[in-house]
């Protein structure tokens, strides 16, 4: 089955880090395009630079997917364009290291909203046409936190472990109906993400946008439920399933409380 070429994929958060990576990644392949994110100023020049240089279609939509009924909004729009969605791409999430305390409670429903609510109505809006052509495929983005509790970074890798799961169970359900689903679990990535979190990640390798987007596209195409980014982060992984729960959440508490920065979360 051919997923790229020639289909038209569906990228939130593409404005950027490895939204933008896709975007162009997908290009390359001579796949056509639907851009979402909040910054239209941005989208519109990605959109640009694409056109001039792979001219594939793309078409830009911009959204805010931490309200409420933006997921339906954005449908009602690629629908009303008449445009059909043969991958989907669920990339747009947010995250804060900080106490828990710290934040207000607005802004970690903003955070669920976009990284688990507006994510399954995605999922379940296009998935009908995908099997109503008995093809498609979906990549959400996870993270490696998504693998054990996170103290500190509690409710980013809360929703991230739904992420992973959801993920997981869709494609045990549709991988026998025509449509790949795969869970993208990154690590550190060298993004805008790190500075808007607030995130301290002084001394830690970095993957590269480049890298997660090529390595997601090719977990699709081998039809894989997840995949992790890095021989590194795979071992990290691994180890929630080796030591005790209450080992596990004490190893990450002790090194994140020397990592976190007082901030204010700002969605995105």
């Amino acid at each position: 089955m051919e997923l790229i070429h020639g289909k038209t994929a569906l990228i939130t958060g593409a404005s950027s880090g490895i939204g933008r990576a896709f975007a162009l990644e997908i290009a390359s392949q001579g796949g056509s395009l639907i851009l979402t994110a909040r910054s239209e100023d941005k989208l519109q020049e990605l959109a640009r630079q694409i056109r001039r240089q792979y001219n594939v279609s793309v078409t830009v939509i911009p959204a805010d997917l931490a309200k409420p009924g933006a997921a339906n909004e954005l449908m009602d729009a690629v629908y009303a364009a008449k445009l059909q969605v043969d991958l989907l791409v669920n990339n747009a999430g947010v995250g804060k290291w900080t106490d828990f305390l710290d934040e207000p409670l607005g802004s970690y429903e903003a955070m669920i909203t976009l990284n688990i609510t507006s994510l399954m109505a995605l999922t379940y809006l296009v998935l009908p046409q995908m099997l109503a052509s008995g093809q498609g495929g979906i990549i959400n983005v996870a993270s490696t936190g998504a693998f054990q509790p996170c103290p500190y970074i509690a409710t980013y890798c809360a929703t991230k472990a739904f992420v992973l799961s959801f993920s997981e169970a869709l494609h045990g359900e549709y991988q026998h109906r025509g449509i790949r689903i795969t869970a993208l679990c990154p690590g550190n990535t060298d993004t805008g993400f790190q500075a808007e979190a607030q995130a301290n990640t002084d001394g830690m390798r970095a993957d590269s946008p480049e890298t997660v987007a090529r390595q997601g596209l090719k977990a699709l195409t081998q039809n894989r439920s997840y995949t992790i980014v890095g021989t590194d982060n795979y071992a990290q992984a691994l180890l929630p399933r080796l030591l005790p729960r209450k080992t596990v959440i004490n190893i990450v508490a002790s090194m994140m409380s020397r990592k976190i920065k007082k901030a204010t979360l700002q969605p995105a």
